[in-house]
């Protein structure tokens, strides 16, 4: 599918690192014009730099209203109109549910499902005026099945799911797909982060750390970004005009 998105306009949450990276370099590699948007400039200078004629960046925190509103304006008015979203922008946090206070269960659906939504506000009208368009919103399998000591980031992520699925059907007619990716454990810098607190607070060693995280997937180890972004490249084109609504676990066959 060399350059069969040369004439599209993708903005990528998340894209200054792990998933949302690979995302953004399997799009520009197939000609889109791209947006990564984030928080922080430093981590997604790299692909600006990389790729000047084809990348810009914009900064926001996906759970400002103001400044994803400001952030999808500037993307706008740069590159056009944007054909393609993919919501990627997410947080993990854990913590046993009668210690988890309001506040953390806030932050998780602020970034996960709120953000999601505001950003997919910001794209929808265009979309439809134009009767084409394509959002993937990077879920996980925590938003498919339940895991234990992250009550608020399954409950927002099954949120996603749902979101997406009404989504695709409000929209079903005006040409434009809603689906989701579910990736399984993935080999980011969140899972390192992730083997490090077990590590501090069990005593186990990044070995038997790292083997807990896998054990549940058939295949016995970490899911690649490069294999969620090759499924996040297959939603965004016209071979997939009739997926919509769907929410594709990419886990080695850890959920079915």
């Amino acid at each position: 599918m060399t350059g069969g998105l040369n004439d599209q306009h993708a903005l990528v949450t998340g894209a200054g690192q792990g998933i949302g990276e690979a995302i953004a370099r399997q799009l520009l590699a197939q000609g889109a014009r791209v947006t990564v948007l984030g928080r922080r400039a430093e981590t997604l200078q790299k692909l600006v730099a990389e790729h000047p004629q084809q990348c810009q960046m914009v900064l926001a925190d996906v759970a400002d209203e103001a400044q994803v509103k400001a952030a999808f304006e500037q993307a706008v008015k740069a590159q056009g109109a944007i054909n393609i979203l993919i919501n990627n922008a997410g947080q993990a946090s854990s913590a046993p549910f009668m210690k988890m206070d309001a506040a953390h269960w806030q932050q998780m659906l602020n970034v996960n499902l709120t953000g999601t939504m505001l950003c997919i506000q910001q794209v929808l009208p265009g979309m439809a005026a134009a009767g084409y368009g394509r959002i993937v919103n990077v879920a996980s399998t925590a938003g498919l099945v339940g895991y234990a000591y992250v009550a608020a980031y399954v409950a927002a992520k099954h949120g996603v799911v749902g979101l997406t699925r009404a989504l695709a059907l409000e929209f079903a007619r005006k040409g434009i797909t809603v689906n989701a990716v579910c990736p399984g454990y993935t080999e980011t810098e969140i899972m390192t982060q992730s083997i490090e607190r077990v590590v501090a607070k069990t005593g186990r060693t990044a070995e038997e750390a790292m083997a807990e995280f896998v054990k549940g997937n058939p295949q016995g180890r970490l899911v690649q970004p490069q294999e969620v972004a090759d499924a996040v490249l297959w939603l965004c084109g016209k071979g997939a005009s009739a997926i919509t609504g769907q929410s594709i676990a990419v886990a080695g066959g850890e959920v079915m």
